[in-house]
């Protein structure tokens, strides 16, 4: 009998998402208009819309005149009924910063800013989340971006910020705060939101590249729309490529003008060869606009012209980066997130 029940409150769930996400996708709607994108009957969907409309994450509007007939109640999604927040921690050529964005419901801008720090630690990001829900009441899930690999939540190993390494942080943060807690590696999000961001009629296949100073390369990838993380999140780290460099002297030859080129084709390649992307992006301070011509002429004689994928580079990913940290945070409200349609 307990199953039942849970399936039963499982179905109505997923149920309520379609609802909402019929709405996101409408503009505004009417039971019946809902019905038919959804699926759903007409008097299911009107359920759920009045309990909606109680809770005040759906908004009733003025009645939709018919030419004849009885006027259509219509609704509105309420984006502002909750807010969610992305926060990012960078260490760029010594500048340690803590970026954040606050958004409603379907991403759009309520605040953005970023702090410099003298260090980054759990105490400052502790910190800010607390001024943040202060400021905020509303602000039910935060996303944080590290830049490590992350596993069920925790920085595995060591952290670009030293003071974040092998540390449960998503355990750690959702014992102090009542919301959802997200924790996920910066280059799956950067890769996210630049493929959300491109509205792909299809599902596709790329990967962003970053060729950071002073620092390990890594990398995102999204094969068929859905970003690769593998067996223990590992996915993307390309400074282990059997390049035959330790990774301390992968980092001083890739600053080497005479040997950038030669390994950053490898890398290029490597990853051409196994996910065979549309579309590669190359950020990091290393990597200029003005490297491109020889880049490509260096790939194009090791992968086949009609194998090699269109090669960008994008000098500054923040508007990515916000763009995947403030979706994913968005969908961790939803009860299911395979049914969660692009909002951003």
């Amino acid at each position: 009998m307990e199953q039942v029940i849970s399936n039963t409150a499982k179905i109505k769930q997923i149920n309520v998402e379609l609802v909402k996400e019929a709405l996101i996708e409408l503009k505004y709607g009417t039971k019946q208009s809902i019905s038919n994108e959804t699926g759903l009957s007409v008097a299911t969907c009107g359920n759920i819309l009045n309990e909606l409309v109680e809770s005040g994450e759906v908004i009733e509007v003025d009645l939709e005149q018919p030419s004849g007939g009885r006027p259509a109640r219509r609704f509105i999604y309420n984006a502002n009924f909750r807010y969610v927040a992305g926060i990012y921690v960078s260490d760029k050529e010594g500048i340690n910063k803590i970026t954040y964005a606050v958004t409603n419901l379907v991403g759009e801008m309520i605040e953005e800013n970023s702090i410099i720090l003298d260090d980054i630690s759990y105490e400052s990001i502790v910190s800010l989340i607390g001024k943040l829900i202060e400021r905020y009441e509303i602000i039910k899930a935060i996303g944080i971006g590290v830049p490590a690999v992350v596993y069920e939540g925790a920085i595995v190993g060591n952290c670009d910020i030293k003071e974040l390494s092998n540390l449960p942080l998503q355990k750690q943060l959702e014992e102090l705060f009542p919301i959802e807690i997200i924790v996920e590696n910066d280059m799956n999000l950067q890769a996210l939101g630049f493929y959300r961001k491109q509205n792909f009629h299809t599902n596709k296949s790329i990967a962003i590249i970053n060729f950071p100073k002073d620092n390990c390369i890594g990398s995102g990838i999204i094969v068929d729309g859905h970003i690769i993380k593998g067996n223990t999140n590992f996915a993307g780290e390309v400074s282990y490529l059997p390049l035959g460099l330790s990774q301390e002297d992968l980092i001083k030859e890739l600053e080497k003008s005479d040997q950038f080129l030669q390994l950053a084709v490898k890398i290029i390649t490597s990853i051409i060869t196994v996910i065979n992307p549309a579309t590669i992006v190359l950020t990091g301070e290393l990597i200029k606009s003005d490297m491109m011509g020889d880049l490509i002429s260096a790939c194009l004689k090791i992968v086949p012209e009609k194998h090699m994928p269109e090669i960008t580079v994008r000098e500054n990913i923040h508007d990515d980066y916000i763009n995947g940290l403030v979706s994913v945070t968005i969908e961790s409200l939803a009860c299911d997130v395979q049914l969660v349609k692009k909002r951003i």
